[in-house]
């Protein structure tokens, strides 16, 4: 699979970007609810962990099927598929960080289906809007955006893990691109720093989940 999944212009509706679900199913609803979200023309992105730490987690990695959702894969669903191809330490882990909705679940076939999903989360996502580019990760983006499409191990990890830009609230913009969006590192509001968007609010702990509509960011 290519790390990076490329989209057109939606020429029907509208496009929204989501932050971190975390097993917020109910709250994913309300959001689209709120802007009259038509699933047969709207196109909804997300920026990763769509499970753990909320109970309704198998409902949201099954969002990754569904033909208006398009998700990039996050920290917490690669702790989980290494949780469960591997066991030991790694479950341990995962627990930790909020795999417990899956002891309720038939684990084998939260694994199968985790296998299946990982197939449409992509590392990176790069929206055409209104003629501009949008780039989506999880978690940080390399200094020039195309070198997604050639990440190496370090790369992905970043993309998936890194907090180097939000920590020292580095306002270098990623070239190659007019925006990313990402989540991960949770927030009290919607945060830029340079032309990449942090908006992870922290849904399961603060009941709050953002959601933008892609044209926002070019605002």
């Amino acid at each position: 699979m290519s790390l990076i999944q490329k989209h057109g212009q939606n020429m029907d509706g509208r496009d929204f970007i989501i932050g971190d679900i975390h097993g917020q199913y109910d709250l994913l609803l309300e959001s689209m609810a709120r802007v009259d979200f038509d699933k047969s023309k709207d196109r909804l992105f997300c920026v990763g962990d769509l499970i753990d730490r909320g109970m309704d987690s198998f409902e949201c990695l099954s969002l990754a099927f569904e033909p208006w959702f398009f998700g990039v894969r996050g920290n917490h669903e690669m702790l989980a598929i290494d949780a469960l191809e591997n066991g030991g330490s790694a479950e341990d882990l995962w627990m930790i960080n909020g795999g417990t909705w899956a002891i309720t679940e038939n684990m084998i076939e939260v694994r199968q289906i985790l296998r299946e999903a990982l197939k449409y989360l992509p590392y990176a996502r790069q929206i055409d809007v209104l003629g501009q580019q949008v780039g989506i990760v999880h978690a940080e983006p390399p200094a020039d955006w195309s070198q997604v499409e050639m990440a190496n191990d370090v790369g992905k990890v970043a993309m998936i893990w890194g907090r180097t830009r939000i920590k020292s609230r580095d306002t270098t913009p990623v070239v190659g691109i007019d925006a990313v969006v990402v989540g991960h590192t949770i927030l009290e509001q919607p945060t830029w720093l340079g032309n990449v968007f942090y908006i992870d609010t922290g849904a399961f702990h603060t009941g709050r989940l953002t959601l933008i509509n892609a044209r926002e960011v070019l605002v």
